[in-house]
């Protein structure tokens, strides 16, 4: 069988929409970048975030775009408040989300088995986690910031699609999408310590210390080592080679422009 690992991301055009598509989900999918929209200035132009202080009806629009072109409407989402924590929901067609209205819960994950209805969660520099379980049918959108990547917020995922839909760590496959990287992650030593206490020695080789004193830490790398020790196969994850940071041309990058930016979005669905 073919290693995703060492597979590329594909880029998808349409006009001037670009998004990336994972070697090895076969769920309706999208990874954006900030291509493609009709936002304007600070948010130019696919800004997907509903609360950055974009115009309403640009963000609309752009939703309108990138849905129509994955084949369904924008009002059939599935959106979470993300909070930076590790909670994983199991959601249907009744969580449907109606655009700039309160979301009544807070998770960092979603989890359905329901057809045509996407799931969605938002990055600039977290890591975006889609999962598939093509045997049960089973998908998950998941956002790890470093604070819910600590909390293994990737194997709670898989325990919830292990628990609620008795999903098999080996038949799900997952894809780590682009995110902030190695080569750009420089943080105090509250990170490396909290992934030392989840993994012990092993969370060593995702990080390294600088002359600074601060540390360089390789999110998208132990991610994917929770995901292993959750039970998935090394080959069924595909991992973005795409740093957020150093393609802030591209995506939306916290680290890079602040808070004054828009963001992506990772969707998937079962059509």
């Amino acid at each position: 069988m073919v290693n995703m690992n060492n597979m590329p991301f594909s880029e998808r055009w349409k006009g001037t929409l670009t998004y990336m598509k994972a070697p090895n989900i076969e769920a309706v999918h999208a990874f954006t970048t900030r291509h493609g929209g009709v936002s304007t200035g600070i948010y130019d132009s696919l800004n997907l975030g509903e609360n950055r202080g974009d115009e309403q009806e640009n963000v609309r629009r752009n939703y309108e775009i990138i849905c129509s072109e994955l084949g369904f409407d924008y009002r059939d989402i599935v959106f979470t408040k993300q909070v930076h924590e590790a909670d994983i929901r199991v959601v249907t067609a009744d969580d449907r989300h109606e655009l700039f209205t309160p979301v009544p819960y807070d998770a960092d994950g979603l989890i359905t088995d329901c057809r045509r209805v996407p799931l969605i969660v938002f990055t600039a520099d977290c890591v975006p986690i889609l999962m598939q379980d093509t045997k049960k049918g089973v998908i998950a959108a998941v956002h790890a910031g470093w604070r819910g990547t600590v909390k293994n917020i990737a194997a709670r995922a898989v325990n919830k699609m292990r628990d609620e839909f008795g999903c098999r760590g080996e038949d799900i496959q997952a894809a780590i999408g682009p995110c902030i990287s190695l080569c750009c992650f420089e943080t105090g030593a509250e990170v490396p310590e909290a992934m030392t206490s989840l993994a012990g020695k092993d969370a060593e080789q995702y990080f390294f210390r600088l002359e600074t004193g601060k540390f360089m830490v390789d999110l998208k790398g132990f991610n994917e080592y929770l995901l292993v020790s959750a039970g998935l196969k090394d080959k069924n994850i595909s991992v973005s080679d795409e740093c957020t940071m150093c393609s802030h041309d591209k995506y939306w990058s916290h680290r890079f422009t602040g808070a004054q930016r828009g963001s992506q979005a990772s969707i998937i669905m079962l059509p």
